[in-house]
């Protein structure tokens, strides 16, 4: 079977955008399939360059953004469609998969069925952050949806409340997204004693202002933890200043000194900075099924993440690592120093958290589902 992608990012060495949840999950799905004996294709949209690279099987596709001033989000889509399905047609392309972020899909027209899988639209992550989404993303969004031949969720979480948000009539089904164990080890040779990550970008839906605000008082009562910071320094969707500024506003002087900021290193380099850290934070307000998680509970660290409706079909508080609401700075401080000096409970945790990967939500596993809803889909 020849199934395609198509996909705003790629973690690729000449992929010059950053990378986040989207593009990683397309490069763990398209090599497992490739391992599978399937044949994959990614297309990545709206790049600066048009370039064809061929990547452990995988046929690359960096398809240039056609800009004509005031129209380009037709001639972009119009362009995009028509090479995509000569490549269709070319090589016998089966089925194809995109996510719904900004409805890129929208009024086009396949030469095979098209997949949608539900990421999380930028409808679902402004519901999610109470705050309003531009018309023109949820109108593409909509229109996206509507002209997919299936809808897939990679949450129940964001199946049911995509189907609120846009009334869709098309039944959704859930397929997790899933790690590849083997691939994810546990290391706890490198671990830095006391140390805390966040990695990913560093946005306010991520609830890093919220871990500036707790490691304040963190620091106040353990003068020998450290925080790392590991991700792309972006825009606050609300004061348009940088959100590491932000954060460092939010730090005291004293917290200050013990805060590293690492700018958005390779894909294959976070595992290193996830192995040194002896606990992992991540305490989101809005996500769809995080790879970050995923990677984290695979390689058994100790975790706290936020408690919020895609978290409880992956985490399980107290068992595989700590839950709490973002904004309970008392409650995220306790959990956290609860880590840090109670190793024996806490290490159980993070064991319970890989085992959890391995037992359900491990790409062995969930490839078969993918390759069977492929399978359905192109008959």
């Amino acid at each position: 079977m020849h199934i395609a992608f198509i996909t705003p990012e790629y973690p690729h060495p000449n992929f010059k955008g950053s990378i986040g949840g989207i593009g990683t999950f397309t490069k763990n799905l398209a090599d497992e399939l490739v391992k599978k004996g399937e044949r994959v294709t990614v297309f990545v949209h709206s790049q600066n360059k048009a370039e064809v690279y061929n990547e452990n099987g995988i046929e690359i596709h960096f398809v240039i953004k056609k800009r004509v001033k005031g129209i380009t989000w037709y001639t972009n889509r119009r362009v995009f469609n028509k090479y995509v399905n000569k490549i269709i047609l070319k090589n016998k392309i089966e089925v194809i998969e995109a996510p719904e972020w900004t409805g890129f899909t929208a009024f086009m027209n396949f030469k095979c069925p098209l997949l949608i899988r539900l990421h999380g639209s930028d409808t679902y992550f402004c519901d999610l952050e109470n705050r309003p989404v531009k018309k023109k993303n949820k109108f593409f969004e909509k229109a996206a949806l509507n002209g997919a031949d299936r809808i897939i969720g990679v949450s129940s979480f964001v199946g049911l409340k995509t189907k609120e948000l846009f009334g869709v009539k098309k039944e959704i089904d859930t397929i997790y997204n899933a790690i590849s164990s083997c691939g994810f080890n546990p290391n706890h040779q490198q671990i830095k004693a006391r140390s805390l990550l966040y990695f990913g970008t560093l946005i306010r839906k991520k609830g890093v202002l919220e871990i500036a605000k707790m490691f304040n008082e963190l620091v106040a009562v353990d003068e020998e933890v450290t925080l790392v910071l590991l991700g792309k320094d972006n825009k606050d969707i609300f004061t348009r200043a940088s959100t590491l500024s932000m954060i460092e506003d939010f730090l005291s002087e004293k917290a200050k000194q013990k805060v590293s900021y690492v700018e958005a290193v390779p894909y294959n380099q976070v595992i290193n900075y996830i192995q040194q850290a002896e606990v992992v934070l991540l305490p989101s307000f809005a996500e769809a099924f995080p790879m970050t998680w995923l990677e984290a509970m695979s390689m058994e660290k100790k975790l706290i993440t936020s408690n919020i409706g895609w978290a409880k079909e992956l985490m399980i508080d107290g068992v595989t690592g700590f839950m709490i609401d973002p904004t309970n700075t008392e409650d995220f401080k306790n959990k956290t120093l609860t880590l840090l000096n109670n190793p024996e409970e806490a290490d159980k945790m993070a064991r319970n958290a890989r085992q959890r990967i391995v037992d359900v939500f491990d790409m062995n596993k969930i490839i078969i589902e993918n390759i069977k809803l492929y399978n359905h889909i192109k008959l």
